[in-house]
């Protein structure tokens, strides 16, 4: 019980600065979808190279984020050592392509498409190059508990550029799409200085043994990690690639701006994830720990319905975050919150290969579920165009999912609540759809408070089934039973 204690009141400050540092950085979703035409393809372009960016800082990271937990955990390793030759791998690797970027930057920026514009490439590769830099001593601090510090960090930068955006958009006027990456540059830059005092702390040693064991735990998740950032972000990717029709980008932009609206799944799921894996990899002996990882899976579950029922129930209002020519777009929003707790799911069943040390089944269930990705947005983007992209990713992260799900339930058991869970699924399904067939005719207000009752009736379950007011923490005193 003091575990999931600390896991919700990490989660609460991890999650807290996610969903306020997403929902600040959500404003610039309607600011450039509202100062950029969706015919001009421009919020295509940005949409295009920040899913470029996430695959390449994965691959600069090489699963080093994970890795610096497994073996800082351990008793016969000493953390300080651990981080700097995490760090180190990260670093050589971040020169590596940071040289290659500049070296060879005339034949990449045709081949992606940006020929009359390679210094988007190059004011990304710097971005790239320290985000990479930066998840090392972020992760550091999740490893040592210190929350505060590291959401303090996450909101600073996503201020400093909102502000930014702001004064170049609103203020100034002005519609020129490469001021989003310079933008980005210069407060990526400037937050990595608030690093120095943590260098400067850490007694540097570097252990080439510790650094072949590193390897070995982390290329399996690196694989893993390119998978999975591909069911991210392949379809943004490829669509620009298969789409041959003139409007590619316009296409793209709507997409990927509408996309934005679902990503509450993807806050949740990264909130829950910064607080439970360092308390999995803390906990894997405790007598209880499988009964604890049960219990966290159905209130994962239980969360990320409520949440995607939220959004629904408030689309009405939420279709305003994106700009009229974008809001076409908008019938994506329900499927890619399905995939994305599905990929929420992926993340609770992935520990039972981590704390064994067979992260290579990771790696081929996310391959696997990259495949199938893959092959939807291939065969059918040319007919349904993005809503193939939507569908792809659901398909993906199903399969990877089930995938994990039926090899983990024979290498490491662990009992779920089937029943529970799929009794909340059904529901959450009933709801949604009396929530969609409510008449577009009928007045807004009136579609909010029929919605809202219907929130209610799955909180009324909830409630009555798995978790009582009297156990709900500070309030629940006042629903003590006399």
């Amino acid at each position: 019980m003091a575990n999931l204690k600390s896991l919700a009141k990490d989660t609460a400050i991890y999650g807290l600065s996610s969903i306020v540092g997403r929902f600040l950085n959500y404003l610039l979703m309607p600011l450039y979808t509202h100062v950029i035409s969706a015919a001009s393809g421009g919020y295509g372009v940005v949409t295009n190279l920040y899913a470029y960016t996430a695959l390449i800082l994965i691959i600069l990271i090489f699963g080093m984020e994970t890795t610096l937990f497994r073996f800082a955990n351990k008793a016969d390793e000493t953390p300080d050592t651990v981080f700097s030759t995490a760090l180190s791998v990260v670093g050589v690797l971040s020169a590596i392509f940071l040289a290659g970027m500049f070296v060879f930057i005339t034949p990449i920026s045709e081949a992606l498409g940006y020929a009359e514009h390679p210094e988007y490439l190059l004011m990304m590769s710097g971005v790239v190059v320290l985000d990479a830099i930066q998840a090392m001593p972020l992760s550091y601090l999740r490893f040592q508990k210190k929350s505060i510090k590291f959401a303090s960090l996450k909101l600073l930068f996503i201020i400093l550029n909102i502000v930014l955006n702001v004064f170049y958009f609103v203020v100034l006027g002005k519609t020129d799409v490469s001021y989003v990456f310079s933008i980005n540059l210069w407060c990526t830059g400037l937050i990595t200085f608030f690093f120095v005092p943590d260098f400067l702390k850490v007694k540097w040693h570097f252990d080439w043994a510790l650094l072949k064991r590193m390897l070995s735990y982390s290329w399996p998740i690196l694989l893993l990690g390119v998978a999975g950032i591909l069911n991210q972000a392949a379809d943004k990717i490829l669509f620009p690639l298969i789409y041959k029709e003139a409007d590619a980008q316009a296409q793209l932009g709507i997409y990927g701006a509408c996309v934005k609206v679902a990503m509450i799944m993807a806050l949740i799921t990264q909130a829950f994830r910064y607080a439970y894996e360092p308390i999995v990899f803390s906990t894997a002996k405790e007598k209880d720990s499988k009964e604890y990882y049960a219990h966290a899976m159905k209130y994962f579950i239980i969360f990320t319905l409520f949440a995607f029922l939220c959004v629904i129930a408030f689309m009405d209002v939420l279709q305003y975050l994106v700009g009229e020519e974008y809001r076409q777009g908008l019938v994506v929003v329900p499927i890619v919150m399905v995939a994305e707790i599905m990929m929420g799911i992926y993340f609770n069943l992935s520990f039972w290969y981590k704390l064994i040390d067979k992260t290579i089944w990771g790696a081929f269930f996310s391959l696997a579920g990259c495949a199938v990705l893959i092959a939807v947005n291939v065969l059918f983007i040319p007919r349904y165009g993005y809503m193939a992209c939507a569908w792809g990713g659901c398909a993906g992260y199903g399969t990877a999912m089930l995938l994990s799900y039926a090899v983990g339930q024979k290498c490491n058991p662990i009992r779920y609540d089937l029943k529970g869970i799929f009794s909340y699924i059904v529901l959450a399904a009933v709801l949604y759809v009396a929530m969609t067939c409510l008449p577009q005719t009928w007045p807004t207000w009136l579609r909010l408070i029929l919605n809202m009752g219907v929130l209610l009736l799955f909180l009324i379950e909830v409630v009555r089934k798995d978790l009582p007011l009297h156990r709900l923490p500070v309030i629940g005193k006042k629903f003590k039973k006399r």
